[in-house]
């Protein structure tokens, strides 16, 4: 399996990303020297893809595999990649804030401490869709891992597609999330542009 082993902070400041999109509170103190030259479009269009793939943790096959679905789904083909990358499992984990990071939801759903309507999933490419119940194991709840996580995720904000019980560490997809629910950097138009070429 490939891993992207890139140092985040590293890339953040590539990509002129805040590190807080990830879930990290770290700040890098050194800024990237950026020649005068303007940003050709089709430049800007490559890194708002690569943003993208960033954020959520994918690569590049699975990426163009998940653009390929969305532009033949019903809507805007932007709109509905964004909504497809938001249902991944281990980005829905992180958004009930049971994972710190996307990266630790990664590795909290391949350790198989997730159910998902009472089956254990361990792949974090899995989409959940409305109405799926999403829960760490009976099991996993009591060990300290959980309840570091908890303490520093407590006051994070749930977006409102989905209905979390913090308490017994379970949360409902009640539907899908709209562009506007999905607070990440990303101009999705110029990624589309990028693959419609």
């Amino acid at each position: 399996m490939a891993v992207n082993k890139v140092p985040v902070l590293k890339r953040c400041r590539s990509l002129d990303l805040d590190p807080t999109f990830l879930g990290y509170d770290k700040k890098s103190k050194r800024t990237l020297k950026r020649s005068g030259r303007k940003m050709s479009e089709y430049a800007s269009q490559l890194r708002e893809k690569q943003k993208a793939k960033f954020i959520y943790g994918v690569l590049e096959k699975p990426f163009r595999n998940y653009y390929d679905k969305a532009d033949m789904m019903k809507g805007m083909t932007g709109e509905n990649l964004m909504a497809m990358l938001e249902c991944r499992l281990d980005n829905v984990i992180f958004r009930m804030g049971f994972a710190r990071t996307r990266r630790e939801a990664r590795q909290v759903v391949g350790h198989r401490h997730v159910n998902v309507n009472g089956k254990r999933i361990n792949l974090p490419s899995y989409i959940v869709k409305p109405g799926d119940v999403v829960e760490i194991r009976e099991k996993s709840r009591s060990m300290q891992r959980f309840k570091d996580i908890m303490e520093v995720t407590g006051g994070r904000l749930t977006p409102e597609w989905l209905d979390v019980d913090k308490e017994n560490l379970k949360g409902t997809v009640s539907a899908l999330p709209r562009r506007e629910q999905i607070d990440v950097p990303v101009d999705e138009m110029q990624i589309v542009e990028l693959y419609s070429k």
